[in-house]
């Protein structure tokens, strides 16, 4: 009663037919809504879920006719073949390793521009923060060859000499990983939007007390940015797992090789042999998965922190 009283106060020159008709509609909407949103799911899945069947699929019904979405037995064989085709063991490591040093340096790095940017004025700010969104816009395929020809030509590094000269520079080392994307422009972007939506109270009371500028970045507002730390986590995690080309262009040593370039191994003569391919990519999506996981309570805190003001 009390609801059809509000319903009435809302629109007292509409009748009960109209009242209805409304509801009938809206209630349609919603349907065709969830429709065409579990729709777009479903569609979004299935990829995943068929390479998820095709990694226990027997090889003889991967591509059979018509599509066997639940095989007739599951077999762990194209495991198998994943780890003795490949040292895959080796290259989650190598992989691990350059995702993880891409993370560390970002936060730091990351963190410590963004800082200066949201919180000290000093000369030439803005426009180098301008210059730093420019950046972002340029494709990193336009920057390769530029990219390669410095590390190439490093002075006194892999046998070169003072003017860059005479040896490989940082080629085929982890070092040309990792350094090219130390400081990601994005990572300074999006830790400084965090920090501007911190005080600035806290750090001119500890300019006060005498505390050094880095002290009151360490230990005042670094401990606040978990969240935004977490999210950049995530994102430079993942960036650096699934890097394919770079690396490809860098690193000429087997060993040296990420689980992406070991992927590749199974597709050769113009042929790809898809069960242990999938197995491997599977395998391949475990660690971003558990450290979206682990990390997952702080992702949502940094997205909407990190665009509050600009």
């Amino acid at each position: 009663m009390a609801q059809q009283q509000a319903i009435n106060r809302l629109a007292p020159n509409q009748g009960p037919g109209t009242i209805n008709a409304y509801s009938v509609r809206k209630a349609l909407g919603t349907v065709l809504f969830y429709i065409v949103t579990i729709t777009i799911s479903v569609m979004m899945f299935l990829p995943f879920f068929w390479s998820l069947i095709t990694s226990f699929k027997p090889s003889d019904e991967i591509f059979s006719m018509p599509i066997k979405w639940i095989p007739s037995t599951l077999t762990l064989e194209h495991y198998r073949s994943a780890f003795t085709t490949v040292p895959f063991g080796l290259y989650f490591w190598n992989s691990f390793l350059l995702a993880a040093a891409g993370v560390l340096a970002n936060l730091f790095f990351g963190s410590i521009s963004g800082y200066a940017f949201a919180k000290l004025n000093f000369k030439l700010s803005k426009p180098l923060f301008r210059v730093l969104l420019a950046a972002m816009m340029i494709p990193g395929i336009v920057t390769m060859i530029p990219s390669f020809y410095v590390l190439k030509h490093f002075p006194l590094i892999g046998g070169n000499d003072l003017l860059g000269g005479g040896g490989n520079g940082f080629l085929n080392s982890f070092w040309g990983i990792i350094l090219p994307g130390a400081s990601g422009s994005f990572a300074v972007f999006f830790m400084r939007q965090f920090f501007l939506t911190l005080p600035s109270d806290m750090m001119e009371m500890a300019r006060i007390e005498g505390c050094k500028e880095f002290r009151i970045f360490w230990n005042i507002y670094l401990p606040l940015t978990k969240p935004a730390l977490a999210t950049l986590s995530i994102f430079t995690f993942q960036a650096g797992w699934n890097s394919f080309l770079w690396p490809m262009i860098i690193l000429n040593d087997p060993e040296k090789a990420t689980v992406q370039m070991g992927l590749q191994a199974f597709s050769y003569n113009h042929q790809t042999d898809f069960g242990p391919m999938m197995a491997g990519a599977l395998i391949a999506v475990l660690p971003i998965l558990v450290l979206f996981l682990l990390l997952q309570k702080y992702f949502v805190q940094g997205i909407a922190f990190s665009g509050v003001k600009g």
